[in-house]
């Protein structure tokens, strides 16, 4: 009689984590809990320090959201290893493999990070002249502005 493989699992549910957030992006994720609003404030801040939603190219955009996925999994990874009692495995004498997929995940967010760049850039800002023009379109010169016509 042969027997069937047993099918491989995970008790961090970082496997089933991973593959809703590949298969739906961050919309797999409850926006209602706090974890979900401190990291899309996170993604908010990243993208605000790369100046603006506005100034970053589509592969920039990509990067961010990459980095937000690794975060997201990286720290429900973190809060599950924070959890547990030790992170040795008797049985095998050795770490446990959640910590070396921890350390591939930081890894991960760190090149993400360093490809984006370190450094904050400086939003692109606009004279007082140039925004009333774009906001209110281009006004006459005083003295021919229909006042007392």
């Amino acid at each position: 009689m042969s027997q069937t493989p047993r099918r491989p699992y995970s008790r961090t549910g970082l496997n089933a984590l991973k593959a809703r957030v590949k298969l739906r992006g961050l919309a797999a994720i409850d926006m209602r809990t706090s974890a979900a609003r401190a990291l899309l404030a996170w993604r908010q801040e990243l993208t605000d320090d790369l100046g603006g939603d506005g100034a970053l190219s589509t592969q920039e955009r990509t990067l961010v959201d990459l980095a937000a996925k690794a975060k997201l999994l990286l720290d429900s990874v973190d809060a599950w290893i924070l959890e547990q009692p030790t992170l040795i495995s008797a049985k095998h004498r050795s770490v446990l493999p959640v910590v070396l997929q921890r350390q591939q995940l930081a890894d991960a967010l760190a090149r993400y990070l360093t490809a984006l760049g370190l450094k904050r850039r400086a939003r692109k800002v606009h004279d007082l002249n140039s925004y009333l023009a774009q906001q209110y379109g281009p006004s006459a010169p005083p003295g021919e502005a229909g006042v007392g016509s």
